[in-house]
């Protein structure tokens, strides 16, 4: 369920200092988000379902890639809520790595899971998109609903229009996806996608195909390297 400010915002024009009000807290929200996640980078972020719990084979499979992309050095970053972002961020955790969400701020509250390292809380779902693209270097997209969905095609859109970089785009369990994929075909074949579009992204079932594609299409395509240490400003009431 929206929030007040949300229905009252979306239901169209409003006085130009209603407007002025929000455009200020939205600006503030970023900034707080931007402060939080300043320190947080590479990340690898994972798009996933809320709904399915621990003993399901989508979270105990989620664990297993989200540990194995934390051994490559890389942050795991989440929408820090339950179900397979919990996976996600629990798999990162259980072998040293950093775990960090972006989480979101609903009239029934969704906590932050208890494997975060590291998490903020947003109060729009744009800006918190924002905040999952902005510090990733790949993207992990897994079975979900509507979210991950919007999630997937949101940064495929991005990479498509070249408003960012061609990072890696990787799709779970082909089984799950398989009627998307026959659509995404369609596309393709009605013209509305190129025929290149379709190598934007990866779809696999094999953890190890995909560590091997981040590495050919992240870290040596960007040259990433272990991250030089940066000091928090103290004056700035900075934490790394």
């Amino acid at each position: 369920m929206a929030s007040k400010s949300e229905i009252e915002f979306l239901e169209g024009p409003r006085s130009r200092a209603k407007e002025f009000i929000f455009t200020l807290k939205t600006v503030l929200d970023l900034i707080r988000g931007f402060r939080g996640l300043h320190f947080v980078g590479p990340c690898i972020t994972f798009f996933g379902s809320a709904r399915f719990a621990p003993d399901h084979p989508y979270y105990k499979f989620t664990e297993k890639a989200a540990g194995a992309f934390a051994k490559l050095g890389f942050t795991i970053m989440t929408g820090g809520g339950p179900g397979l972002m919990e996976a996600a961020n629990k798999g990162a955790q259980a072998v040293g790595g950093r775990s960090v969400g972006c989480n979101i701020s609903l009239a029934r509250e969704q906590k932050p899971n208890p494997y975060l390292d590291k998490w903020v809380n947003m109060n729009h779902f744009f800006t918190r998109k924002i905040l999952l693209v902005k510090y990733s270097f790949a993207f992990v997209v897994l079975p979900g609903g509507y979210g991950t969905l919007d999630e997937c095609f949101e940064a495929l859109t991005l990479i498509q229009t070249q408003k960012i970089k061609d990072f890696p785009v990787i799709v779970f369990d082909r089984k799950y996806h398989q009627s998307l994929l026959e659509h995404i075909t369609k596309m393709k074949e009605e013209g509305t996608i190129a025929e290149n579009d379709l190598s934007l992204f990866l779809v696999t079932d094999d953890i190890s195909e995909a560590e091997t594609f981040v590495k050919m299409h992240s870290i040596k395509k960007f040259n990433l390297r272990p991250k030089r240490k940066i000091k928090p400003f103290k004056w700035l009431f900075e934490h790394s």
